[in-house]
């Protein structure tokens, strides 16, 4: 892997990809963790004297409306209180007036530009990886930086694009170094290994399920993909969520590898999906045609920390309820807590599950959250990720 520690960056004008797709309300930004993220690799180009040109995506840009609520400049005025020092804000993704002020910089200047799915708007240059667009990028700068590690997965002008034709001259940063090697226990997983599977549906997790089966020595599975899992074996789920395309595919599963499933035993259960009503825990086989599960129950809790007691490692991605709901996130975050109080080397493979910790005040206390979604789920997946390759 290279990383940033293996480029001259001394004086030279260094483009960075970060991640900067933070949540933006009236204006103000509402969570800067993604931007803090970024401040070890910036830190890092001011002590080296470099001339740092930063670029990320913010949203989606699909019309003209989309452009002034997915501006950077408040990501900008956030990033110079922070470092303390004027980060320069280009409302450019591209002309003189960005060039002009690139060719002006002096070593420890900052600039950000703006969004660059600004270039969406015309033809998705930069979601469809515009080979002209990369190459423009990469013009722009002697050194290419990826920190961006949410957008890893795709192939876009400003990752893949740039890197490609800075060949020799591209590492990643320290977030990125720090993802990478959190997700590398997969290579070869402290024993007993345990994956915590969550979320809605089934069709979202086959490729981990298929990867991770084989490397785990137990798979505990809850969240709303479970009851596929209960219908597969032929329990009544009643009105429970249910991802009818993929009941031959648990079944296999659950053939194959019976000894490494785990499937809740009881639930919280509710005829109504709300927030309002009561809920009343039941037996897995006592579900009636009205009622749905949206919680595992006391006793699956109890069975799941029977087996994460012993884990030494554990991959953890999807709450086990429907989190959305408080009464329904319990004991999602009584297991994140019983990981936690027993130091069990746990890492959370972003999305949900790190916005579930961030909530209960748990995400800074296991070993690792990925600031992924998408990128940490291919990475489970086992996929090769284009934003990777590009500069290995």
């Amino acid at each position: 892997m290279k990383k940033i520690t293996d480029l001259d960056i001394e004086n030279k004008k260094t483009l960075i990809r970060c991640d900067f797709n933070v949540p933006i309300k009236d204006g103000q930004i509402v969570d800067d963790t993604r931007i803090v993220g970024a401040l070890k690799t910036i830190n890092y180009c001011l002590e080296h004297n470099a001339k740092i040109i930063l670029l990320s995506h913010l949203g989606r840009i699909k019309e003209e409306a989309d452009l002034a609520k997915n501006n950077l400049a408040p990501v900008a005025k956030r990033l110079s209180e922070l470092l303390n020092r004027e980060v320069h804000f280009i409302n450019a993704t591209r002309g003189p007036e960005l060039e002009n002020a690139i060719n002006n910089m002096q070593p420890q200047d900052i600039i950000l530009m703006q969004n660059t799915r600004y270039e969406d708007l015309d033809g998705k240059k930069e979601s469809s990886n515009d080979p002209e667009l990369g190459k423009y990028w990469a013009s722009l700068g002697d050194v290419y930086i990826n920190d961006a590690f949410g957008t890893i997965h795709r192939a876009h002008a400003s990752n893949v694009g740039i890197a490609s034709n800075l060949v020799g001259k591209s590492a990643f940063g320290f977030l990125i170094e720090k993802e990478l090697t959190a997700l590398s226990i997969l290579d070869n997983p402290e024993r007993p290994f345990i994956v915590v599977l969550g979320g809605a549906k089934v069709a979202d997790k086959i490729g981990v399920i298929e990867n991770l089966v084989t490397k785990a020595d137990k798979i505990l599975i809850g969240g709303g993909m479970a009851f596929t899992f209960l219908k597969a074996q032929g329990f009544n789920i009643g009105s429970s969520l249910l991802d009818a395309e993929n009941i031959a595919f648990c079944t296999k599963i659950l053939n194959d590898y019976a000894d490494k499933i785990v499937l809740p035993v009881d639930v919280a259960v509710s005829n109504t999906f709300t927030n309002d009503e009561n809920y009343r825990t039941k037996d897995i086989t006592m579900l009636s045609n009205d009622e749905m599960g949206l919680d595992i129950g006391p006793k699956t809790l109890d069975l799941f920390e029977s087996h994460l007691k012993t884990a030494a490692s554990v991959i953890w991605n999807g709450p086990l309820g429907v989190y959305e709901f408080d009464k329904y996130k319990e004991n999602t975050n009584k297991l994140l807590q019983f990981v936690v109080d027993n130091n069990i080397k746990t890492i959370l493979g972003g999305g949900d599950i790190v916005a579930a910790a961030s909530t209960a005040n748990l995400k800074d206390k296991v070993y690792h959250a990925s600031t992924g979604g998408g990128a940490t789920l291919e990475y489970l997946e086992g996929k090769k990720l284009p934003g990777i390759e590009a500069i290995k």
